[in-house]
């Protein structure tokens, strides 16, 4: 049975997902303020994280800030805060996707089952990818660009290893959308910041690959001498 932690202060939707939850399967426990949901997170240690933004005491920011640094479990942000500037921050602290409200329970469902589902296909599990400068090695979730190493987020790490194993093919959006988070929709700000962050990592090294983007269809990683 799937364990679900919600972090949220607005009863209506705590009682909107506890019954919808319920109804696939899940094991729901909820927090109404950020400091106890810290506290039913470590106490619980729960297979995802349903988070608000907009919380009592303790931001939602803080919250997945101090999760990230114990645990990779799976986050997802729920909020009404819809602007970029918030999907970037909760993104660049580590959470795998985000929400905003009002949304479908339908969706939040098909959600939580993409992001508890491990990503890494079997035949690539064990294996250390090359590009140029970059070295994806899909056993611990690393990248190696030139001298540093970053411990990549799951789903950024997933977007990465898709562009890797197709390097100089167009990788569609929604192929992304639908093998790295399970669904696809139209205007997805997780996948893009996900490629904005991937990017900025990219670039900080001479001889390492470059995300292209192909207008309208996709992205394309390119080998660093392809022009």
């Amino acid at each position: 049975m799937l364990a679900v932690l919600v972090i949220e202060d607005e009863p209506a939707y705590v009682d909107a997902i506890d019954t919808a939850l319920g109804r696939e399967g899940f094991d729901v426990s909820s927090a109404a303020d950020g400091k106890s949901g810290l506290a039913a997170f470590r106490e619980l240690r729960p297979d995802v994280v349903l988070l608000d933004l907009m919380l009592p005491g303790l931001a939602g920011l803080d919250v997945l800030r101090r999760i990230r640094a114990e645990s990779e479990i799976p986050v997802i942000v729920v909020s009404a805060k819809d602007a970029e500037s918030d999907v970037v921050a909760a993104l660049e602290l580590g959470a795998d996707d985000y929400l905003t409200k009002p949304y479908s329970l339908r969706e939040l469902i098909a959600r939580i089952r993409a992001a508890t589902r491990r990503g890494v296909s079997l035949d690539t599990a064990d294996e250390v990818l090359t590009v140029g400068e970059a070295v994806l090695d899909s056993g611990r979730y690393r990248l190696r660009l030139g001298g540093d190493s970053f411990d990549l987020p799951r789903k950024e790490f997933e977007v990465l290893q898709r562009l890797m194993t197709r390097v100089g093919r167009v990788v569609t959006r929604s192929e992304l959308l639908d093998d790295v988070w399970g669904h696809t929709y139209g205007d997805s700000k997780t996948l893009d910041q996900h490629i904005r962050r991937l990017r900025r990592k990219l670039e900080q090294v001479p001889g390492a690959p470059v995300i292209t983007t192909v207008r309208g269809v996709g992205y394309r990683l390119e080998e660093p001498d392809a022009g």
